[in-house]
């Protein structure tokens, strides 16, 4: 009895002390206007299980090998991602394939056709002249140089091409790139770096596009040929960084933009240029041989001394008829991308026998003004003949080689619009035999205007050849658009 007293006695002073903590003031809580007691009896009793629950060893599952089936059965289920993605029948399409020089005239399937795909402005392509030039450089220097300028890759007709184009344009010195593209590839990068300023035309083709990407620096568009927005762009870039004094900064441009046929206006860009303290970066690939009255390209059609510009390249697979490229300018900015110049320091040097074509089809235009002028006129008629063309507007400049037909009404989407002019330009070659393209563009070109048919007039074109190419594209594109607009 004595020992069930005590324990009693023991419960109830115990009982005793929970009441008495429950009912004290500090106990108590109100939540919404309840009373609610004993949170501080529930906040020990979580605070004892959190810490029971942090003492306890986290569980870890047995460390044991993987044996073979656990692994054959990884790899049954494992689905590797493909190297390339899956072809579709936009990466199908296999363009025609030229069978013999892409002059004015060619062969397609063993068939002559009218070239209006090549950029051959003055015609120069199979010039016995040229192919004189080429077999004496062959015979003298071979095919390749196997090495960079900068690597024992430079062969005096190197020099005499640079010093050639530089005489030409006016400029204090020139360089040579292999590749065409690669030009832009590798000046852009050589002069524009990470942190600096680039204001460029959304309508650049993708080499200038790659150039861009390739000199990390901060790049800003402009809509396509239009001075106000570039105007706009200067003045927002000026006003609103306060580091833009210490910042290189560039304005990029084409003198004849291959996305659409129009030309830059120098003029306007030259004087934005000095107002707003920027340089000019300016691709002559278009208009060099073609523009101007002795064909010297942008700056002498307007008018613009060589100078005003900071940095100008070329391509000279156009009108030159040869291949790989230039940049013209003052000796610091062409001794500069001899070292810092990817595209010259680490690939082979141009073929010497290129170089010679080059220097020989220069030297062809200066004795043959009469090239520009046939090439002028052509461009002339093919618009009179493309002028009340069903479905198509021009939306190239009346100057420009390039003759730009985009359609008055889109389908709704790029792929359906380029159907559309693909089907057209099938039709001309096959029933015609008028050979023309649609600008179709890579899916890495981030171009975003409007897509057409492109046309490369050529000096070499007769009369007959543009009378035939509109008369065919008006025929085909009124059966094709007519009822759809």
């Amino acid at each position: 009895m004595m020992y069930s007293a005590v324990v009693l006695n023991f419960v109830n002073t115990t009982l005793d002390w929970v009441k008495f903590a429950l009912d004290a003031p500090s106990a108590r809580a109100v939540v919404f206007g309840f009373h609610i007691g004993g949170h501080l009896f529930v906040e020990v009793l979580l605070l004892v299980v959190i810490l029971f629950l942090l003492s306890q060893k986290s569980y870890k599952p047995p460390k044991r090998p993987l044996t073979n089936k656990e692994i054959d059965e990884l790899c049954d289920e494992w689905v590797p991602e493909p190297l390339i993605p899956s072809l579709n029948e936009e990466m199908q399409y296999e363009p025609p394939v030229l069978e013999s020089a892409a002059g004015p005239h060619t062969i397609i399937d063993g068939k002559e056709v009218v070239n209006f795909a090549s950029a051959n402005y003055l015609g120069l392509i199979g010039h016995q002249k040229l192919l004189d030039s080429c077999s004496s450089a062959l015979e003298k220097y071979g095919v390749g140089s196997c090495g960079p300028r900068g690597f024992y890759g430079t062969i005096d007709v190197h020099l005499d091409c640079e010093a050639r184009i530089a005489k030409f344009l006016g400029t204090p010195d020139s360089i040579l790139y292999s590749y065409g593209l690669s030009t832009m590839f590798s000046a852009i990068p050589a002069f524009s770096k990470k942190g600096d300023i680039i204001v460029a035309d959304e309508g650049v083709h993708w080499g200038i596009q790659n150039g861009l990407y390739l000199s990390r620096s901060t790049v800003v568009y402009f809509k396509h040929n239009d001075m106000d927005s570039l105007r706009n762009t200067l003045e927002n870039i000026s006003s609103k960084n306060k580091r833009i004094k210490k910042l290189r900064r560039y304005i990029v441009v084409e003198a004849v933009y291959q996305n659409s046929g129009q030309i830059a206006p120098l003029d306007e860009i030259i004087k934005l240029k000095e107002k707003y303290r920027f340089r000019v970066l300016l691709d002559e690939s278009n208009s060099f041989g073609v523009l101007g009255i002795s064909g010297r390209g942008l700056t002498e059609h307007y008018g613009v001394p060589a100078e005003k510009l900071d940095i100008i390249t070329a391509a000279m697979g156009h009108a030159l008829a040869s291949e790989g490229g230039f940049c013209t300018g003052s000796a610091r900015v062409i001794d500069h991308q001899r070292l810092s110049s990817s595209g010259y320091v680490f690939s082979a040097s141009l073929p010497p026998y290129l170089a010679s074509a080059a220097i020989t089809a220069i030297d062809i235009l200066e004795e043959n003004p009469y090239l520009i002028t046939k090439l002028k006129n052509n461009i002339a008629a093919l618009w009179r003949g493309l002028s009340n063309i069903t479905g198509f507007t021009i939306a190239s400049n009346p100057e420009s080689p390039i003759v730009y037909l985009r359609l008055e009404k889109s389908k709704g989407s790029t792929k359906d619009d380029l159907n559309l002019l693909e089907k057209i330009a099938h039709l001309v070659l096959k029933e015609d035999s008028v050979f023309v393209v649609p600008s179709k563009r890579s899916t890495l070109d981030n171009c975003r205007l409007p897509l057409g048919i492109r046309l490369f007039v050529s000096a070499g074109h007769s009369e007959s050849d543009l009378h035939k190419a509109s008369e065919s594209l008006k025929r085909v594109a009124a059966l094709v658009l007519g009822g759809y607009n």
